[in-house]
């Protein structure tokens, strides 16, 4: 009786791909529009731009009929919902990490990046390259749609001023820093309400209040809060000199107040970064 030996050919498995970054950032651009909150928040921001844009050039125009004004630049329409609209891209900044958070996902996103530092910095850049590329859609959209009301404004829209271009550059890259700080305290608390909160507070809320308080130490600090800071790129040359009148503190440059802005987002992006490689997910 002879033994009979069965060959099994032996199993070639396609070896798995090696994490890189670029692939980290696939993994996050994919997750990210196919998230239906993410896809509502964007168009959220792009009507809240165009729209108050519209409501702008409308109103100004009444006004100047009525009271014979003269001619603006076209760089105050197009950031005239730039408050709301910083609203929308805080929303999406916080969600775009407190929302794995929320239903655990995050546990898989490590499990599959075991270096974490690359997960959350692939996360903030698409954050960044989509709210800027919004941002800029919608100014073209907000000059599309304000273009009727140009004429009897007599507005101007001269890209060899250095204040229009400066106004004009600095709308997406202000809503890209927003982002960018809401999503860095996201990171830093883990949780939606508690984030959206802080940034809220942050923004609308922290300014205020201290513009009621008359010490010199807040007098002081209140220019360098981030919103304050970085919003004087998208102001004129008037606006800023009639801010400026309104506080004791700081006068800084328009870039100088965004440098701030940057600042903020550089400490709390890094902060993040490292809680998050010694904190359990």
């Amino acid at each position: 009786m002879t033994a009979t030996t069965l060959s099994i050919p032996a199993r070639t498995t396609r070896p798995a791909g090696r994490v890189t970054f670029p692939r980290a950032v696939l993994a996050e651009w994919i997750k990210f529009r196919t998230v239906r909150s993410t896809v509502w928040t964007l168009v959220a921001t792009v009507v809240v731009m165009v729209g108050i844009s519209v409501l702008a050039a409308w109103g100004t125009t009444t006004n100047a009929v009525d009271a014979g004004s003269g001619s603006m630049n076209i760089a105050q329409l197009l950031s005239a919902g730039y408050q709301l609209a910083q609203l929308a891209v805080a929303v999406l900044g916080v969600l775009t990490v407190t929302g794995e958070y929320s239903t655990g996902m995050i546990r898989s996103t490590l499990a599959a990046v075991p270096r974490r530092t690359p997960v959350l910095a692939a996360k903030a850049l698409v954050l960044a390259v989509v709210v800027l590329v919004v941002s800029v859609v919608s100014m073209g959209l907000s000059y599309l749609a304000t273009m009727p009301w140009h004429d009897q404004l007599h507005a101007t829209f001269d890209l060899t001023d250095p204040v229009t271009v400066r106004m004009t550059v600095g709308l997406p890259l202000y809503l890209m820093a927003i982002s960018l700080f809401a999503f860095a305290v996201g990171a830093l608390l883990r949780h939606s309400a508690g984030a959206l909160t802080a940034v809220i507070a942050l923004l609308l809320v922290v300014e205020n209040v201290l513009m009621l308080i008359p010490l010199r130490f807040v007098e002081l600090m209140s220019p360098f809060l981030p919103s304050t800071a970085g919003r004087r790129v998208l102001f004129d040359a008037e606006t800023l000199s009639a801010t400026d009148a309104m506080t004791n503190g700081a006068h800084l440059t328009p870039w100088e107040g965004y440098g701030v802005l940057l600042a903020w987002v550089l400490v709390l992006v890094t902060t993040a970064g490292w809680l998050l490689r010694r904190r359990d997910a």
